[in-house]
C-alpha cells in the first residue's frame, strides 16, 4: 500500500478516536479504550483456555449480570427467555408460591421478605426474614431477585421444594411448597368471627380498631375506606394500623392510603406524602387531598423489620406529620423505584434503578448497600416505643399470627392428633388440584407443618403479642389524654 493510504488511514483513525473522545464528555483520555481493551482481553482468555466452550453471548450477559448485582438488590439485567417469562408475569395471572423476595444486605443470599396471607408459602411455614439456600436442589447462592421470581413461578399444581434457613437456626429445613394463583386480599384484621369474618374492633370498651394490610394492591384504598366506615358506625375512637410484615406493593396504593389520615393544612410539609429523586429522572411530589376523612382519628402504626416498601411510605408520611405514634422496630429500607430499559431491539432489558423515594420531611427511606446502622434510613419507631422481638420470639409471633389468620375449619388441632388438621389448599373452594393426594403422604405432611408451627427452640406457654400490646397502651393514652383535655 502505497504511503499516502497508511498516512490517510492514521489520520482517519485519529480523527475518529477524537470525536469519540469528545463524545464521552468529562471521561479521562483513553480511559474507557483502556477498560474495554481489559474486557476484551478476560473474554478471549477465558474463551481460549475455560474447561469447556462459552459462547461469548454467555461471557456478555454473565458480565451485565454481575455489574447490575454489584449497583443493588433491585437492579438486573434480564436476558431474551427471562424477558419473556417477566413480560408473562406482567400480563397475566401464573402460579406461584406467594413470597415478596429480596436480597440480603449481610450474606448476600435470597431473602424472604415476607410471605403473603394464606398463600401456599405462608401455609407451608416459610416465614419473613428466612434465608432461601436451594430452591429445586439447586444452590440459590448469588441468584438474583428476579431469576428466583422466574423459577418459582409455574404452572398452579405443581411442587417446588424450598431449602431455607430460618433466622435464630443454624440447619437450613426443607419445605414442599405446591404452587397455586396467588389472590389475596390485602385488608385483614386481628382475628376471626365464629364465622370466620374478620374482626376489626380490637377494644369495644375502648372503641379501638385494629386493620392490618398485608399488601398494597390496587384496591387497597378502597376496601380499607370500607372498613373504616364500618369501624366509624360501631363508634371507632381510635386506630392501630398494623403494617408489620407488609412487603410493600404499589407507590399508588401507598399514597391513597396516606391520604384517608392527612390533610394539606400543615404549613410546612403542605400535605406532602412521599417523593422521588433520582439523577437522571425528573423530582416528583405525591401530596395529601384537603378534607381527608380520618384526618383527626387518632392513630398508632405498627411496623416491624420486614415492613418495606409502600408500608414505608406510609408510616414515614404519618410520622412525619405527627398524624401517628410508630411502635415497632425499625422497618427493612427500601425505597427505590426501578426503571426498564430495552436492549437488542427489546429482546432483553436492564432493570435498573433510577430514584429513591424520599420521606415528607427530606430524609431518606432506603438503605442502600454500604448503608450503616447509624445513618438514616427506614422508619424508626417513636422515642419510648421500640419493641424489639428475638428470633425466637419473632417465630412464635409468626406461628401465631398465622393460626389465627385460618378459617376455623383449617386452625391448628392439638398435637398429638396432626392428621385431623386439614391444610387450606385441600379444601379451598376453586383449588387448582386436579388429584386426591395420597393419604399416607399428606398424614405426613401436616405433621411436618404441625412441627414446624410448634417453633422448635421457642419456650412454651401462652404467646404474647408485646408489640401490638404496646400499641394499644400508646393509643389508649392518647384517648385518655384526650378525654381529659375535651373535660376540661
Amino acid at each position: 500500500m502505497p504511503r499516502r493510504n497508511y498516512f490517510a488511514l492514521a489520520m482517519i483513525g485519529s480523527l475518529s478516536l477524537f470525536c469519540w473522545q469528545a463524545s464521552q464528555g468529562a471521561k479521562p483520555k483513553d480511559e474507557m479504550l483502556e477498560l474495554y481493551g481489559l474486557f476484551v482481553d478476560a473474554v478471549e482468555k477465558v474463551e481460549a483456555n475455560y474447561v469447556r466452550p462459552v459462547s461469548r453471548r454467555e461471557l456478555l450477559e454473565s458480565a451485565l449480570e454481575g455489574m447490575l448485582q454489584n449497583l443493588d438488590p433491585h437492579s438486573s439485567f434480564i436476558n431474551t427467555s427471562e424477558w419473556s417469562q417477566f413480560r408473562r408475569q406482567i400480563e397475566g395471572k401464573f402460579g406461584g408460591i406467594g413470597i415478596q423476595v429480596g436480597v440480603d444486605q449481610e450474606t448476600g443470599r435470597l431473602r424472604v421478605i415476607a410471605p403473603m396471607v394464606g398463600t401456599p408459602a405462608y401455609e407451608a411455614g416459610i416465614l419473613a426474614g428466612d434465608q432461601i439456600v436451594e430452591i429445586d436442589g439447586q444452590t440459590a447462592e448469588g441468584m438474583s431477585t428476579d431469576k428466583a421470581v422466574e423459577v418459582l413461578t409455574g404452572r398452579p399444581g405443581t411442587e417446588v421444594k424450598l431449602s431455607v434457613l430460618h433466622e435464630g437456626s443454624e440447619e437450613p429445613e426443607t419445605i414442599p411448597i405446591t404452587r397455586a394463583v396467588i389472590d389475596v386480599p390485602s385488608i385483614l384484621g386481628d382475628h376471626r368471627k365464629p364465622d370466620d369474618r374478620w374482626e376489626f374492633l380490637l377494644d369495644p370498651q375502648k372503641k379501638i380498631g385494629y386493620v392490618r394490610i398485608a399488601s398494597f394492591i390496587q384496591n387497597t384504598a378502597e376496601d380499607l375506606r370500607k372498613v373504616l366506615d364500618e369501624l366509624k358506625d360501631q363508634g371507632m375512637k381510635g386506630l392501630i394500623l398494623d403494617l408489620r410484615d407488609d412487603p410493600g406493593g404499589l407507590l399508588s396504593a401507598a399514597v391513597e392510603v396516606s391520604d384517608l389520615f392527612l390533610d394539606d393544612r400543615d404549613p410546612e410539609l403542605k400535605g406532602k406524602i412521599v417523593s422521588t429523586k433520582g439523577r437522571n429522572t425528573s423530582p416528583k411530589t405525591y401530596n395529601a387531598q384537603k378534607d381527608s376523612p380520618f384526618e383527626e382519628l387518632p392513630l398508632v402504626v405498627l411496623v416491624n423489620q420486614n415492613s418495606a416498601s409502600a408500608s414505608e411510605i406510609v408510616s414515614a408520611a404519618l410520622q412525619d406529620h405527627h398524624r401517628a405514634t410508630v411502635v415497632g422496630q425499625r422497618t427493612y429500607g427500601k425505597g427505590s423505584v426501578q426503571n426498564i430499559f430495552e436492549l437488542d431491539d427489546g429482546n432483553s432489558v436492564l432493570k435498573l434503578t433510577v430514584a429513591s423515594y424520599y420521606r415528607p420531611s427530606g430524609e431518606n427511606i432506603h438503605r442502600f448497600r454500604h448503608s450503616k446502622t447509624s445513618d438514616k434510613w427506614g422508619v424508626s419507631p417513636d422515642p419510648g416505643c421500640e419493641v424489639k422481638l428475638s428470633p425466637s420470639e419473632y417465630i412464635r409471633w409468626a406461628f401465631a399470627r398465622r393460626d389465627r389468620d385460618l378459617a376455623a375449619g383449617h386452625r391448628r388441632t392439638p398435637a398429638s392428633a396432626p392428621e385431623a388438621q386439614k391444610t387450606r389448599a385441600e379444601s379451598q373452594p376453586g383449588s387448582t388440584q386436579e388429584k386426591p393426594q395420597d393419604q399416607t403422604a399428606s398424614k405426613t405432611d401436616r405433621a411436618k407443618v404441625q412441627a414446624r408451627r410448634r417453633s422448635p427452640g421457642a419456650p412454651s406457654g401462652p404467646f404474647v403479642d408485646k408489640q401490638r400490646d404496646k400499641a394499644l397502651e400508646v393509643l389508649r393514652a392518647k384517648l385518655a389524654e384526650a378525654e381529659k383535655a375535651k373535660a376540661a
